[in-house]
């Protein structure tokens, strides 16, 4: 949203191609407390609205579309294909952001949508007053397992390790909840139920103990994966599949720029994501002005 509110203020022709309509996994983010400007907090569809607001206020176009493939003609142009349309465009911010990933245990695939969430914000009105399961130990985790509680009769927190990875205000959010139970040094084996979930298996790592917990909804947050599969063939990745940028978010192919979550970075926040945008945009505009002149 922000290198398409940069480019478009700048005069550019931009389009924003999203299957969700714009606002990625912060949209589905019950509050976002470090967000600057909002003491309180905001809600995350709230924030990425206002956000997306701003950007068609300057004439960017945001279409629902979830790109499949890019590729690079022999004049330098992009050609970016995707489940509606194909579009070309001289240069590219590539924004997708990552995947969570799955617990890989049985029952998790048959039961995805029929209690298996990676969006308690979604989701969890579904769960009102009922026992729900969060798997994670890092903020989107504390995060989401503070909003369940909200909701649900009990959220049991589930984390492989005796710490947690998130900070020091979520853990002591968290632990100050009466309606969370820590389960820490625990993993889940399998998922329960025919129909829906109904219980599942967590296990102890360092003793082995294993109980048999009912819930109603087990939501998952044990980190991602990010999405380069569209640019695979034009950019470089790290070993653990994010792209490899210069400090003004270019790649390896000249045109095309990676912001936000799906690069390499140390920090992947609302704010660090802003920011690679607005950097983004501004270095795409310098090459658009240089291939102009």
């Amino acid at each position: 949203m922000t290198a398409a509110l940069y480019t478009a203020r700048s005069g550019w022709k931009v389009i924003v191609l999203d299957p969700m309509g714009g606002g990625g996994q912060a949209a589905t983010t019950d509050m976002i407390h470090n967000y600057p400007g909002f003491p309180q907090g905001i809600k995350g569809p709230d924030l990425m609205e206002l956000m997306a607001q701003h950007a068609r206020e300057f004439g960017a176009v945001i279409e629902m579309d979830e790109v499949k493939k890019i590729t690079l003609t022999d004049d330098a142009v992009f050609s970016v294909s995707g489940s509606a349309s194909t579009y070309e465009s001289t240069a590219v911010i590539y924004c997708a952001g990552t995947t969570p990933r799955r617990l890989n245990v049985p029952g998790e695939d048959r039961l995805i949508g029929k209690g298996v969430s990676f969006c308690a914000t979604c989701d969890g009105p579904l769960f009102s007053g009922q026992r729900v399961a969060v798997v994670g130990g890092g903020d989107s985790a504390l995060t989401e397992a503070q909003f369940l509680a909200r909701l649900a009769s009990q959220v049991i927190l589930i984390h492989r390790r005796d710490e947690f990875r998130a900070g020091l205000y979520n853990q002591r959010m968290v632990r100050e909840n009466p309606k969370i139970v820590l389960r820490m040094n625990s993993v889940v084996d399998e998922i329960h139920g025919d129909t829906h979930v109904e219980a599942i298996t967590v296990r102890n790592v360092k003793t082995g103990e294993v109980e048999e917990e009912p819930v109603s909804a087990v939501f998952v947050y044990v980190g991602s994966s990010p999405n380069t599969a569209p640019v695979a063939d034009l950019v470089d990745t790290d070993d653990s599949g994010y792209i490899v940028t210069e400090p003004d978010m270019s790649t390896k192919t000249p045109g095309l720029y990676a912001a936000g979550d799906v690069r390499r970075k140390s920090l992947r926040q609302v704010t660090t994501a802003v920011g690679d945008g607005a950097t983004a945009a501004f270095a795409a505009e310098t090459y658009l002005m240089r291939r102009i002149t």
